[in-house]
């Protein structure tokens, strides 16, 4: 998969992307990079700790998020795309849903769209996406964690995002699939989708998880969210273990550190 000016190869390395929210109420680090000099020197960082993705939020997705206008996200994420794509050479993700947003993301530099909705929420994304032969992401999600079957039902969720996909002319190379971690899920879930991401790779796309610093973490360890990097390295890991490509995560340095020692184990013998 080509990211930016970047090959991702499969089966050979998991890749990090560092996540650089720039809102004033992200769950995890709210208002921490919202100024523009603070992201800029959040995504130096993050780049020097060994990221291969930076990815731009303008929206927290916490539970309970106040949702902002089009506007306001375009405002919030443009500039800060439009500087590091001028300043450094890192593919940047756009961490949207909304098509109009996702557009505006495209124009700043955004190298790769990352919608927690898959292409559900808004069928734009997918037309845009076809349009700009952009990769995506595309996450599973619901709007309450009610389910007959859990596992088969994520599947068959991810298969209608597959779907818009296809009909909208977005090419397979070009898609990676999410499971969700924290969306639409009970804790247990959420366990349960980790313990088994082996059900998302065997629909023959790369897979990223994004479980860094969540509730599930916090709840397993009892920790509020400043204290859940081992918590997030455990994830990683086994994200890797089990045929992930990607992780979305916070701590870029140490996650990196221990997916090269994990990849090492896992392909260095071959």
């Amino acid at each position: 998969m080509r990211i930016g000016n970047r090959e991702f190869s499969s089966g050979r390395r998991t890749y990090v992307m560092g996540i650089l929210n720039v809102t004033p109420d992200s769950f995890s680090d709210g208002g921490k990079y919202y100024p523009l000099s603070d992201a800029m020197k959040a995504a130096e960082r993050m780049i020097e700790d060994g990221a291969d993705i930076i990815d731009i939020g303008g929206e927290s997705n916490r539970p309970g998020y106040a949702p902002v206008s089009e506007e306001e996200e375009i405002r919030r994420i443009v500039p800060v795309i439009e500087a590091i794509k001028k300043r450094f050479d890192v593919p940047v993700s756009a961490d949207t849903c909304k098509s109009r947003v996702a557009r505006a993301a495209l124009s700043a530099g955004a190298d790769l769209l990352n919608d927690i909705w898959g292409f559900r929420r808004d069928e734009g994304m997918a037309v845009l996406a076809a349009e700009q032969q952009v990769p995506v992401c595309l996450m599973h999600n619901r709007e309450k964690a009610e389910y007959a079957d859990f596992r088969k039902e994520v599947i068959e969720d991810l298969k209608l995002s597959l779907a818009i996909a296809d009909r909208h002319g977005v090419k397979k190379e070009n898609i990676i699939l999410d499971p969700g971690i924290g969306f639409g899920k009970t804790y247990e879930q959420n366990l349960i989708i980790m313990n088994h991401l082996e059900d998302i790779t065997a629909l023959g796309y790369p897979v990223l998880l994004g479980a860094s610093r969540k509730s599930v973490i916090g709840l397993t360890l009892d920790l509020p969210v400043a204290e859940r990097e081992e918590g997030t390295i455990a994830a990683s890991v086994i994200a890797a273990m089990k045929g992930c490509e990607y992780v979305r995560v916070h701590d870029v340095k140490k996650n990196v550190r221990a997916l090269k020692m994990t990849d090492a184990i896992l392909h260095g013998g071959e």
